[in-house]
């Protein structure tokens, strides 16, 4: 059968987003054989189908509460996404035809996110993402390959899904797909101070999809980790983070202590009408 998918990004990072209304109940199709790690790896190749960095299966809770599916572009599964999550309420914001600020809430793999979404155009929203508790992690396996110098600061930290963190001097003088592919299994950002006295610039090699214009989870990652070094006045608790794709924002120990907010668009790129096979 043929469904409709509509094509979204935040700061380039961007994502299909499919609402599984419309295959619920449907005969000929039997929801529980769809391979959804095959579909994203065939609708998400950027050669042969219509190109993404993952593919978003939107769910109905009931109002304004949503559930999301996240699958990389390889096909693998994500527990969270903090670009992808403002694309996928995008989508159902402009659903809902909604045109006042809404607040939804959306269970991932990695917990419930509350998301407050404000219209700025008729294919731009900005939304900010209660994303959770910050945890420290263990170091991960064949980080030792990486060849990190014992002086250089590094943090191992969940958003929900796992980030390595490495302080540089220059994000630009550094082969980030080489070592990111010595640690697949996490998301690996590289993150240098300023240029403003608020601000980071970060680079990212994400699980999964390899590198990316922007990460939603790698911006607070970077920013708590940025926090703690010093990289920022400690009197800054409000970060700007510089990507390739464009700057989010990331409040630290917001809205409670050790968690933190994460603000940046979400546009509407493309709708698109794809065949799923069961």
């Amino acid at each position: 059968m043929q469904v409709v998918v509509t094509k979204h990004h935040g700061l380039g990072n961007d994502f299909l987003v499919l609402e599984t209304s419309q295959i619920e109940g449907v005969p000929e199709v039997d929801s529980a054989k769809i391979g959804w790690s095959s579909i994203a790896e065939q609708w998400c190749n950027r050669e042969s189908g219509v190109g993404a960095d993952g593919l978003l299966l939107l769910s109905r809770r009931g109002e304004f509460k949503l559930a999301m599916q996240l699958f990389n572009q390889d096909g693998s599964r994500a527990e969270m996404s903090g670009n992808g999550i403002r694309c996928l309420v995008q989508a159902a914001f402009d659903r809902d035809g909604c045109d006042e600020p809404v607040s939804y809430t959306v269970a991932t793999d990695a917990g419930d996110r509350v998301v407050d979404v404000q219209p700025v155009s008729h294919d731009q929203v900005t939304a900010s993402v209660d994303m959770g508790r910050i945890e420290n992690l263990k170091e991960p396996e064949n980080w030792a390959a990486v060849g990190c110098d014992p002086n250089r600061p590094v943090m191992h930290l969940s958003v929900g899904n796992p980030h390595c963190v490495v302080g540089v001097e220059d994000v630009q003088l550094v082969n980030l797909l080489e070592i990111g592919l010595k640690v697949p299994q996490v998301n690996l950002e590289i993150v240098e101070a300023g240029p403003e006295t608020n601000a980071i610039t970060m680079r990212v090699h994400e699980r999964g999809a390899g590198i990316t214009q922007a990460c939603g989870t790698g911006a607070c990652a970077s920013a708590w980790a940025a926090n703690k070094w010093g990289l920022v006045p400690s009197s800054v608790t409000e970060i700007l983070v510089h990507q390739p794709g464009g700057d989010a924002t990331v409040r630290i120990n917001h809205p409670q202590q050790n968690h933190v907010t994460l603000i940046g668009p979400a546009h509407f790129s493309s709708r698109h009408v794809l065949e799923i096979i069961s």
